[in-house]
């Protein structure tokens, strides 16, 4: 009970953290929430305002807008917790391997990651998409091959610094392996700002795979996705504002959350130094 007293105590994780259970909720639950199916056509119904019938109206083909976003949660979400776990793992991996054996490895791994972070990520993203067949397997691997500079360089200096600590050197002393001290004792001692940077890396992952399928290069219809959503509604923006409104705010309001969670957490955890 403590750590949920302690949740609700800390208001930005506390707000946070309901804004994406709630976003999980409807991701999982969607089939069974909407009324209609996302992929429904009916032509007696096109470019309906939002209605008792259609809450949040409908688009150009007559398809329920709400059971759209409803579905392109769920892509979203698979998205950012796939492409920030691909991340997430490669960072971890690079940066103890450089913080830990140090020398020339570590500036031999350091200068792989300047070079990484000299391309811009999004081009070089809408390069190699351009090159591939746009899909969201696609989208979630090269986000996550793009994306893990951030932790890497978080890992290495968490482990730097604690690669001297006193349990670092007793562990040493008494014959455990490099792999067990970096698994055991040092990733578990980083492992606050990694949480951090992960849910950070969320609200990225999302907005980048809204903007590549709003540019038509990534999810492709009929699959909704809130970047689909928002190119289809590009066409009758003068007369239909709900279809940009609310995939608008879908997208605003997951990146808000991410973003007040990911911040709470770094307040919480620097309480806790």
């Amino acid at each position: 009970m403590k750590i949920f007293r302690n949740i609700y105590n800390n208001k930005l994780v506390f707000f946070g953290s309901i804004i994406i259970l709630l976003l999980v909720f409807i991701a999982i639950f969607a089939p069974w929430l909407s009324r209609y199916d996302p992929s429904d056509i009916d032509l007696n119904n096109i470019l309906a305002g939002p209605s008792f019938k259609n809450i949040l109206g409908t688009d150009s083909l007559g398809r329920d807008l709400l059971s759209r976003i409803m579905f392109g949660a769920k892509v979203s979400l698979k998205v950012g917790f796939i492409a920030v776990g691909i991340s997430t793992i490669i960072g971890i991996f690079i940066g103890s391997i450089a913080g830990f054996f140090g020398r020339w490895l570590d500036s031999l791994l350091m200068r792989f990651v300047d070079l990484m972070l000299c391309f811009p990520t999004f081009f070089l993203i809408l390069s190699v998409i351009a090159i591939l067949e746009p899909s969201i397997t696609n989208i979630m691997i090269i986000i996550g091959l793009t994306s893990w500079m951030g932790i890497a360089r978080i890992v290495r200096s968490q482990v730097l610094s604690l690669k001297e600590r006193e349990f670092i050197q007793a562990a040493k002393v008494i014959g455990a392996s490099n792999a067990r001290i970096i698994i055991r004792h040092l990733l578990p001692n980083a492992l606050g700002p990694i949480i951090v940077s992960a849910v950070l890396g969320m609200a990225y992952a999302i907005l980048v795979e809204s903007s590549l399928s709003f540019l038509g290069l990534g999810v492709q219809p009929p699959t909704p996705s809130w970047g689909n959503i928002l190119i289809e509604a590009k066409a009758t923006l003068g007369i239909a504002w709900w279809l940009t409104l609310f995939p608008g705010l879908a997208i605003f309001i997951t990146i808000l959350g991410f973003d007040i969670l990911g911040e709470g957490l770094r307040n919480w955890f620097k309480n806790y130094e």
